[in-house]
């Protein structure tokens, strides 16, 4: 009924249809140049081994307090001072809504998880204590408390393989789309 009606010679529908076979021919394009061009089991490895440098080898449990200003953050460091238990205190001061609720507790994560001047501060603490001065981040000033630090547990290779060779071959596509477009006349 639509084609005898003359829908599908509509200007909306011919536009339609020619942005369906145009993504249906970049498609197969990007298929078959992939194909042509696969990811490599060095690549693989080369990505795995800067992953897991990055990734590092310990995990770090950590608490925070989080406010706004310099000063609220000294006057929490002496308050811990005098013997104030630092969850009580994330909890009624932290603005960090996440962790507040939980004594600040962050649970356990590597340092790359975190902006760099918290995980700096962080890796420096020994187990039990907390920064005597604030660390400011983009978020904020934090005072941090170092609760365990434990091996990390990384993936293997193998587990993990097929997943770096999908984001690899991704990346090399947007390097082409991006080479594509820097050559093309509009």
């Amino acid at each position: 009924e639509a084609q005898k009606a003359g829908i599908a010679k509509t200007p909306q529908v011919q536009t339609q249809l020619e942005m369906a076979r145009q993504e249906i021919i970049v498609s197969a394009y990007l298929r078959d140049w992939a194909s042509k061009h696969p990811v490599t089991d060095a690549e693989v490895q080369k990505e795995y081994d800067r992953a897991r440098t990055q990734h590092g080898d310990k995990e770090y449990r950590a608490r925070h307090i989080l406010v706004e200003t310099e000063d609220q953050a000294k006057n929490i460091i002496a308050e811990l001072k005098k013997g104030g238990k630092f969850d009580d205190l994330a909890t009624k001061n932290s603005k960090d809504s996440g962790s507040a609720q939980r004594g600040g507790d962050l649970d356990w994560n590597v340092p790359a998880t975190y902006d760099m001047q918290f995980s700096d501060a962080m890796v420096k603490l020994e187990k039990g204590k907390y920064t005597e001065t604030p660390v400011r981040t983009r978020f904020g000033f934090h005072i941090i408390q170092l609760d365990d630090v434990r091996p990390a547990k990384f993936a293997t290779l193998a587990e993990v393989k097929p997943r770096i060779q999908q984001m690899l071959v991704q990346n090399k596509i947007e390097e082409l789309i991006k080479g594509l477009r820097a050559k093309a006349k509009i």
